[in-house]
């Protein structure tokens, strides 16, 4: 069985409870998420096998952590342990016009803290036939970046596919550094994907106008940045993006395209009510990913991808806790579901 390693950074999300603000939650549920664990997660959840790789700090927050990957069948041998602690973020769900916000508290913490030589690559990726990482990663800081580097170098000079999902966040650095970072990493990446903002803030190309009620509209444009990636990557023979038109918090509705040796193909548009709009990014590339372990043809892939995103639109908390069946039944009854 084909098998995926990601890389990231896991943290403890503190949620208030219901749609309640920061400032006026006097408790927070705790659970545990970050990209690349959302998508290993999923991955496993699915049937598929995925291995995770990270640092937690040696105490219960690592610990709890640690049990959670494995709860869900991931498997952990390369997780690192040490380090200060482990990164928080605060979720603040939004409600209506009132938009979803987030806090970071990481700085500090065992994988913003390694260093870029404690990363045994021959031994991480043993047995390893996809590798897959966010923009996220890079962001946290230099030593991660140069780790992210020599990764995709030994993927590249050992036939292990290369997958990224941009996920810009502002909140980490700027569009500079993210571009700087994207021209020397974008060679041995293979598989990408990129939404909305990602575009610009990691390419410096412009596909999407920052009108987040009229994405699907734009979709000629986004054709064309993602043929741009392409023609300025030869060595990616895969981009895919999610397209959405977001009215309120609640509603909203998601498509995605997938360009794939030349070729584009289109998902079908769901109609969302969303129950809590965090992930969906990190389900989507866990489905995409799925096609390529199971040789999806195209159009099953981005219908199948779609499908898990949308699914955890209704689901609290990082993960996407949904199974293959899960997703397929959703493909099945999305036509009822379109607009």
């Amino acid at each position: 069985m084909m098998k995926v390693l990601t890389f990231g950074e896991m943290m403890l999300r503190l949620k208030p409870p219901t749609s309640n603000r920061i400032l006026q939650t006097t408790a927070f549920e705790a659970t545990y998420g970050g990209a690349e664990a959302n998508v290993a997660v999923s991955l496993a959840l699915q049937g598929d096998t995925a291995a995770y790789l990270t640092k937690l700090p040696d105490n219960l927050l690592g610990e709890a952590a640690l049990g959670t990957l494995r709860k869900y069948g991931v498997e952990t041998q390369a997780i690192l342990r040490g380090g200060p602690r482990l990164g928080i973020y605060f979720f603040e769900k939004g409600a209506s016009v009132r938009g979803t916000n987030v806090v970071y508290d990481r700085a500090g913490s065992s994988l913003a803290t390694s260093t870029a030589d404690e990363y045994d690559w021959a031994k991480v990726f043993e047995g390893v036939d996809y590798f897959y990482f966010s923009g996220i990663t890079p962001a946290i800081s230099k030593d991660l970046q140069q780790a992210v580097l020599a990764a995709c170098a030994y993927c590249q000079t050992h036939n292990i596919t290369v997958a990224c999902d941009m996920n810009y966040r502002g909140k980490m650095w700027t569009p500079e550094a993210a571009q700087a970072f994207s021209q020397q990493v974008m060679p041995y990446v293979n598989i990408v994907l990129a939404h909305d903002e990602d575009f610009i803030s990691s390419f410096g190309i412009q596909a999407f106008d920052g009108d987040m009620t009229r994405g699907i509209e734009q979709k000629a444009s986004f054709k064309a940045g993602m043929q741009e990636v392409a023609k300025r990557y030869p060595n990616c023979h895969t981009v895919a993006s999610v397209l959405r038109d977001i009215h309120s918090v609640e509603d909203s509705q998601w498509s995605a395209l997938l360009l794939r040796d030349g070729q584009f193909y289109e998902s079908p548009v769901y109609q969302m009510h969303v129950f809590e709009g965090v992930a969906g990014g990190d389900a989507f590339g866990a489905g995409l990913m799925h096609g390529f372990l199971n040789n999806l043809e195209p159009q099953e892939q981005i219908n199948y991808a779609i499908a898990a995103s949308v699914l955890k639109l209704t689901i609290s908390g990082d993960l996407n806790l949904v199974s293959e069946a899960e997703i397929r039944n959703v493909m099945g009854n999305g036509a009822a579901m379109n607009r």
